[in-house]
């Protein structure tokens, strides 16, 4: 079983935030590889690099991250993940009309949870207050 990450965990478990402390001891714990799909590399590199652009991440240290996680690719920590984005985008569009209007969910939150549905993820890692409900919705287990 594939276990599912957003970015907002992805970006704590690489980098170095208010979440870092907690989700590298639950990264390192997980006996099984993370999906890592097209749409989660995209939102992480770009989050390192807007990481730069605010001054919160040097752009050295933003380079070696990106490197750290290209590298965890190669040795199935992260498990590069191929997705049918037309189920995606059904179980997407399904999720926010059913949620959206009462949780404010934005896309990318609701996309994520429709990745994990579409990919049979059972756990749900996201450090996010509203995704996290909407996995939960979802029937997802989701931590921390």
């Amino acid at each position: 079983m594939v276990a599912y990450a957003d970015t907002s965990f992805l970006f704590s478990l690489y980098g170095h935030d208010a979440n870092s402390a907690q989700a590298r001891p639950m990264g390192n714990a997980f006996k099984v590889p993370l999906a890592f799909t097209s749409l989660q590399r995209h939102e992480l590199r770009n989050a390192f690099r807007l990481a730069v652009f605010r001054k919160a991440m040097t752009l050295e240290r933003c380079e070696a991250v990106l490197a750290e996680v290209e590298a965890d690719t190669k040795t199935g920590v992260l498990l590069e993940t191929p997705v049918t984005w037309v189920e995606v985008y059904t179980e997407a569009e399904a999720l926010s009309a059913a949620h959206t209007k009462t949780l404010g969910t934005r896309s990318f939150d609701v996309l994520h949870v429709a990745v994990a549905i579409a990919l049979g993820a059972k756990d749900f890692l996201t450090f996010d207050a509203r995704q996290k409900v909407l996995a939960v919705k979802a029937g997802l287990k989701v931590k921390p």
